[in-house]
């Protein structure tokens, strides 16, 4: 411990506004709290919370660092004394509710997952916020099991790539969306059963043309707005929407009658401001149930594009661009 720095370099902007806010600034080390082991950073994921927080439309939930970053990757470097498990030393990525674009971040032992041989620390960066989300929203709350078919929109994004590669390992038929046809692509040489170029298709018909007019078990919906009583039709009877963002609306109206006529499911979640017991229960089922694959080399990230520490902006300005295939990840070399 005695190699640990007082201060360490950041991405904590003062002020909100566009990606000029990100440069680099010194913050002291995080000083443990009860359960937490100290990282030293490797590389940090980089997500769409991440701009939403820049531009002041996120804050960080009560207790947690201002310090941007929501996951990370890098070895334990000291640990709390009331941590059981001897973590020191050990190379593992993280779930953070902030403070991850930084040399150092404090993390509650119980969202650490070691990282496997077969996985380098920069696609380990990019595993945390999108794996925790995509479990606990389409195989958790969605239900969604081998043999359904589900409809993810954002295809290309960290989350889409995510629902992809987990679709494929647990037998679920993915439809997505992507907004051009090299992104449909894409989609589709990752492993998507179908994609839909929504700006040239109607996904509604489409999804209805692909499952013969049955509809899809879930709808995994980061859009909001107008698009909840499309996708509302997109289900099949019994079917689960499951809502994780709005960046299309935070408003829409839908047929009741056919929620009820359909015996639909509406519901949704955030994660960032859960507590850290249920955190550490995803991270515990994910070990159990997911983690074999991505040992076995059978689920990996996509990685997009990765940027040093220092040109977060830059990072920033490519997740919003929309241009991005997979993960953007900050390295802190």
């Amino acid at each position: 411990m005695n190699d640990i720095p007082a201060m360490m370099r950041a991405i904590d902007p003062e002020a909100h506004g566009g990606p000029e806010v990100l440069t680099l600034v010194e913050r002291p080390v995080p000083v443990l709290k009860p359960g937490e082991v100290l990282i030293r950073v490797a590389a940090a994921g980089v997500n769409r919370p991440d701009v939403m927080q820049r531009k002041g439309v996120y804050p960080p939930p009560p207790g947690a660092p201002s310090i941007y970053g929501l996951e990370v990757s890098g070895d334990v470097v000291a640990m709390a004394p009331d941590v059981a498990s001897l973590m020191i030393g050990q190379p593992v990525c993280a779930l953070v509710a902030g403070g991850g674009y930084a040399d150092y971040v404090a993390a509650p032992a119980g969202q650490c997952l070691p990282v496997p041989e077969l996985m380098s620390m920069v696609e380990a960066a990019a595993m945390p916020e999108t794996l925790f989300t995509v479990w606990t929203n389409l195989f958790e709350r969605a239900y969604a099991n081998e043999g359904d078919t589900v409809l993810v929109h954002g295809g290309t994004s960290g989350i889409g790539t995510m629902a992809i590669a987990l679709c494929n390992i647990f037998g679920v038929t993915i439809i997505v969306t992507a907004g051009s046809d090299d992104k449909v692509a894409a989609a589709r040489a990752l492993g998507a059963d179908h994609a839909i170029n929504y700006k040239t298709e109607d996904f509604v018909e489409r999804v209805k043309e692909i499952t013969g007019g049955k509809g899809v078990t879930a709808v995994l919906d980061m859009v909001g707005g107008d698009y909840v009583p499309r996708n509302l039709k997109c289900l099949a009877e019994d079917g689960r929407h499951v809502s994780i963002a709005v960046q299309g609306g935070a408003k829409a109206t839908i047929p009741i009658f056919e929620v009820m006529m359909r015996r639909l499911t509406l519901t949704g979640s955030t994660l960032r401001a859960r507590d850290l017991g249920f955190k550490a229960m995803v991270a515990d089922e994910l070990a159990r149930t997911v983690w074999p694959h991505a040992e076995a080399g059978r689920l990996k990230p996509v990685i997009d594009k990765v940027f040093p520490l220092a040109e977060a902006a830059e990072a920033h300005r490519r997740m919003e661009a929309g241009d991005h295939v997979g993960k953007i990840v900050l390295t802190m070399e």
